[in-house]
Order: structure tokens, then C-alpha cells, then sequence
């Protein structure tokens, strides 16, 4: 086998799926780890990977080995499987807060280690990872990590420096943004719509936007300007989020899930 997965949660299931889906490994060429026989059932049934009770086993079967647990087990975790582990293995953590140089201290040897910050769209292939490596990692390692996280979405190879702002503009920030879309589904409903066709209304309008964006490469103000007809409704609208606060309190969310992500 040529990868595994300590952990099976929704970032991995999501991540393999991506795999799959774009064929950059077959299904017997992928192991995975859970916590429980449940667990296992449902990554069998659901992936066709091969599974496994033992982290273990996952060090011994593959020289890419991802982390998919929650930060708070990871040392656990490697504790368990650092003496199986050997030079020729590629270690990913896709954890906030645990760096390059933490990875490679409580693997107590030298190793190629790579960090990933994936985010939840990557369950629908419209993912965005931020991806460092230490130099252990060669370029033909890179391409084959850029491989697999491009098959759930986009990547972009970051200093490690910039890892904690990857995780909090790209990480956290689904959250917020479903956040937007429920609250503009609510003020829909309280004008009449019916609950369902507002969170379409609500959702398609902020993916478009997102598309508009990339697609045109234009400053996202500009694209703000032009829905922003004088004395229009949109200026109002506008307005009032000004008046609100609405950027700074997106600014403070991101700042502070960035701070936080270096304390983990």
C-alpha cells in the first residue's frame, strides 16, 4: 500500500474520497486506521480501503502516513507508532498548531515532514490546502503531496510562517460563511421565501460570487462596485453592514482563530 490514514473522521474520509475520485491511488493501495470496528465498517463500506484497528499496522504498510486526528492526539498518537517509523517515510499532519519542527521532534529521528491545512469543501472537491514541507521533502515527494491534495480542490505551498493565517482564512472560515448563508436565509424567510429555496438563493449567491472572483482575478471590491448601483438597494444594504461593523468583525474572527491556532 502506498498512503495511510491514522483516522478516518470527515477531513479524511473527504481527503480519500478526492483520491479516489482522481485516481492518484487505487483503493488497496490506501489503509486507514479507526478507532473502533464501527469505525472501520463505515470506511470499508463507504471507501472500499483497506482497514485496520492497529496505527500501527498503517506505519508498517505505507511510507505516506496522514495524521487525521484531532490535534489533542496527536502526541498520543505518536508515541505509538515512532518506532515503526523509518527515514523513507513521509509523515502530514493536518493539524492547527503542530509545526514541522514539533512533528519532527516528538518523531524523535529525522524524516520528511510536510504540514497540510485542508479545509471541509474538500468532502465536494472544492477543498483549499495550504501545504510546507521541511527539507527533507524532495521535489518529486512535493509533487506526488500537491497530487493528492489537488484531487479534493487547490493548493497553494506556503512558508511555514504563514500556516496559522492558511488555517483561519481557509480552515476556519467555512464556518463563518455558513454562517452568512443561514443568516441571509433567515432575513429571506422573515420576507416570505420558504426556509429551502432561501438557503438556495443564499448559497448559490455566495458561490457565484466566489467563482466571479477567481475566474475574473478582479479585486473583490471592484466586484463590489459594480452590484453597487448609487442610491440602489445594495448600497444601503452596504451601508448598514458598515455601520455594524461587519468587516472588522470578520477580521477579528480570523485574527483570532489565527492566534489560538498558535497556542494548540
Amino acid at each position: 500500500m502506498k498512503i495511510g490514514f491514522i483516522g478516518c473522521g470527515n477531513m479524511g474520509s473527504a481527503m480519500i474520497g478526492g483520491i479516489l475520485k482522481n485516481g492518484v491511488f487505487e483503493k488497496n493501495e490506501i489503509i486507514v486506521s479507526n478507532l473502533t470496528e464501527e469505525g472501520s465498517r463505515r470506511s470499508r463500506e463507504k471507501l472500499g480501503v483497506v482497514t485496520t484497528l492497529d496505527n500501527c499496522e498503517v506505519v508498517k504498510n505505507a511510507n505516506i502516513v496522514i495524521l487525521a486526528v484531532k490535534p489533542q492526539f496527536y502526541e498520543e498518537v505518536i508515541g505509538e507508532i515512532k518506532s515503526f517509523l523509518t527515514p523513507q517515510h513521509m509523515i502530514v499532519g493536518i493539524a492547527p498548531g503542530k509545526t514541522l519542527a514539533w512533528l519532527e521532534e516528538k518523531c524523535e529521528q529525522p524524516l520528511k515532514v510536510v504540514r497540510l491545512m485542508p479545509n471541509t469543501p474538500a468532502q465536494v472537491g472544492a477543498g483549499m490546502t495550504g501545504a510546507c514541507v521541511n527539507d527533507r521533502v524532495t521535489e518529486e515527494d512535493l509533487d506526488q503531496i500537491l497530487a493528492i491534495t489537488n484531487s479534493f480542490g487547490r493548493t497553494e505551498v506556503v512558508p511555514e510562517r504563514l500556516m496559522d493565517a492558511v488555517s483561519a482564512v481557509s480552515g476556519c472560515s467555512p464556518a463563518y460563511v455558513f454562517m452568512f448563508i443561514e443568516a441571509m436565509a433567515d432575513a429571506a424567510v422573515a420576507q416570505g421565501m420558504p426556509r429551502k429555496q432561501a438557503y438556495q438563493f443564499a448559497a448559490q449567491a455566495v458561490l457565484g460570487s466566489a467563482k466571479l472572483l477567481l475566474e475574473t482575478g478582479m479585486h473583490p471590491g471592484e466586484l463590489k462596485d459594480m452590484v453597487c448601483s448609487p442610491a440602489g438597494t445594495t448600497i444601503e444594504g452596504v451601508r448598514i453592514l458598515e455601520k455594524n461593523g461587519f468587516r472588522s468583525a470578520v477580521f477579528e474572527a480570523l485574527q483570532g482563530a489565527a492566534d489560538k491556532g498558535k497556542k494548540m
